[in-house]
């Protein structure tokens, strides 16, 4: 390791990857990452087998098992946060569910001041440049709006149990349509999921960007390496970051583990560590709220009120059915299968641990008042919670049901001094009435669907919430009891021009300060509705190019489909068997 870096990276996780890839291109640039948790290894089957996704959430070796401070309306519940301890962060724990939020989301983003360059048309062609889409039958995917030759593999599910099938005539049934692609033209339908899997693995940003880079001699990886501060030079007017201290050994943190503090020196400072560890870190260093920084100790180096605040989310619950024919692949998935399992995708790359069963869903409206999707399905051929717990013996099947832009807003805040300590955590969950309202509409909605003809042969009665769970107070108090996390936590360092944005959205400095950088979920300035991993890439690819001075990537006019525009689509506001001809192009 050397003493000084052009480019110090402080998170090995999705974002850091992509930039320490595109930073490193560049023989004459040395970049270093710094990651807090262990690599990747590449005989790890709970990293690399899809199906094994629930084994290391939850797990300290791959977790760092974070939970939100009593939530004032969830019960005073604390929710727990499972993000990534390991080289790729999240992307090397998640679900591998690839959506790219729907093109209002930006448009949304493009709409506050400075944010001009960031709506959907200058957004696609990152989207598009760090794709490469492979369809179910193994063909190339690439079109107008997809992307054929990056580094990240997207597989299209299958979706082929016959439970998918029902799902998607159901959706139909119900009055909402298909689609081809949620990533594509129209993100509004129901449609099989891109997964982030390459032949029957997954196929992480570390797999993706950083290991075939690896042997490049100007880029450095530390893992065990837990950033603790960003230095400054104060001796001028504008503070400038100058380099990091962190702590680093075997197992950091870790009983018994010796550690070593370490500085390392560097030419700019880019943080990568998400919309929890970023804000964390910055307010460590003494950048942040004045007073909040003074009540706990630190020394303040940069007056940034907005550092850590506007914290975002999606929660989702699980809504349950028991199925009266044995097509769910739950007896697959049997301890006693598992051996069989392992076999299979060891040597064959092939079968149940070769997928992460999220192969289908959909988007939709729950009313007409909103301008596109505000719900969002992931629909599972088995009734199974994350950690695999099951409320049944037999067999089963879920949707994964949520609002998707609620307008609730929380913080992250450091409680001391102590880097170890993690910080207070508070999304305040069904805090607003328009979330609450959703939220009783979201159960309605998943409820219709999965009670339409097309379910009969299975539908053997709902198991979660079940029949007693009705009214809209009833419905509310369940979501408070059962509700989770969909771990897409965002917006905590928000770009922007105004007095509580954190990051210039021209060139990701954080303001008030020289050397310093942010490119992660954290910088968005409102969450997308979906899975938010392709956007934190689509961040960071755009974000490598602001850092290295190129020329953005030209502005797309690939058109999008709009509710708003005079689409066709529900010509009389009756959803109920209309088709979906392509409306005229939106640009």
């Amino acid at each position: 390791m050397l003493e000084r870096y052009d480019y110090v990276i402080v998170g090995g996780g999705s974002a850091g990857c992509a930039i320490a890839n595109r930073l490193s291109a560049d023989p004459g640039t040395t970049v270093l990452v710094l990651e807090a948790g262990h690599s990747d290894y590449k005989i790890d089957p709970f990293v690399h087998m899809p199906a094994a996704l629930p084994f290391p959430i939850g797990s300290k070796l791959y977790d760092w098992k974070y939970e939100t401070d009593p939530e004032p309306a969830m019960g005073g519940r604390k929710i727990y946060h499972a993000r990534g301890k390991v080289l790729g962060g999240s992307s090397s724990i998640n679900g591998m569910i690839f959506q790219r939020g729907n093109p209002m989301d930006y448009e949304r983003w493009a709409k506050d001041p400075g944010m001009e360059s960031w709506d959907y048309a200058h957004c696609l062609p990152y989207f598009k440049r760090m794709e490469s889409r492979f369809l179910a039958d193994g063909s190339r995917g690439a079109d107008e709006w997809r992307g054929g030759s990056g580094p990240l593999h997207l597989e299209r599910g299958k979706a082929d149990n016959p439970l998918f099938g029902a799902f998607f005539q159901a959706t139909q049934e119900a009055g909402y349509p298909l689609t081809d692609d949620v990533n594509g033209y129209r993100q509004e339908g129901f449609a099989p999921f891109d997964r982030n899997v390459k032949n029957g693995r997954r196929w992480s940003a570390a797999r993706a960007y950083l290991h075939p880079v690896m042997d490049r001699k100007n880029l450095d990886v530390e893992t065990f390496a837990y950033a603790t501060k960003i230095l400054f030079d104060t001796s001028s007017e504008t503070a400038r970051a100058t380099g990091v201290e962190f702590d680093q050994g075997p197992g950091v943190y870790g009983k018994g583990k010796a550690v070593r503090h370490r500085t390392v020196h560097a030419g700019e400072v880019i943080l990568c560590g998400g919309a929890i560890n970023t804000p964390q870190l910055l307010q460590l260093s003494g950048i942040g709220d004045r007073e909040h920084l003074e009540s706990v100790g630190v020394p303040v180096v940069h007056h940034l009120p907005g550092v850590g605040e506007n914290l975002q989310d999606h929660l989702e619950v699980y809504i349950q059915y028991q199925s009266k024919l044995p097509v769910s692949i739950a007896p697959g998935l049997a301890w006693h299968q598992r051996p069989k399992i392992a076999w299979q995708w060891l040597f064959q790359r092939k079968g149940l641990g070769a997928t992460n069963h999220f192969e289908g869903g959909g988007f939709c409206r729950s009313n007409d008042d909103v301008d596109y999707p505000n719900l969002m399905f992931h629909f599972l051929p088995i009734a199974i919670r994350y950690d695999g717990t099951s409320p049944i013996k037999g067999h089963g099947y879920q949707v994964h049901i949520g609002p998707m832009y609620a307008d609730t807003r929380g913080w992250v805040r450091i409680r001391s001094t102590d880097p170890k300590v993690h910080p207070s955590m508070l999304f305040n969950y069904l805090s607003t009435a328009t979330d609450r309202k959703e939220w009783v509409e979201a159960i309605r909605v998943a409820r219709d669907i999965l009670n339409q003809p097309a379910f009969a042969p299975f539908n053997a009665g709902e198991i979660s919430p079940g029949p007693s769970v009705e009214t809209d107070e009833e419905i509310l108090e369940w979501v408070r009891k059962d509700a989770e996390t969909a771990l897409h936590p965002s917006c905590t360092a928000a770009m922007g021009t105004g007095e509580m944005a954190v990051v210039d959205p021209s060139s990701m400095k954080v303001w008030g300060v020289d050397g310093l950088r942010v490119a992660d979920a954290s910088v968005f300035p409102y969450v997308t509705n979906g899975n938010i991993y392709a956007p934190v890439m689509m961040v960071a690819e755009k974000a490598a190019d602001l850092i290295l001075g190129q020329t953005p990537l030209a502005a797309d006019k690939a058109p999008w489909y709009s509710y708003r525009a005079g689409s066709p689509l529900y010509p009389t506001g009756d959803r109920r068997n209309q088709q979906h001809p392509r409306q005229e192009a939106q640009a």
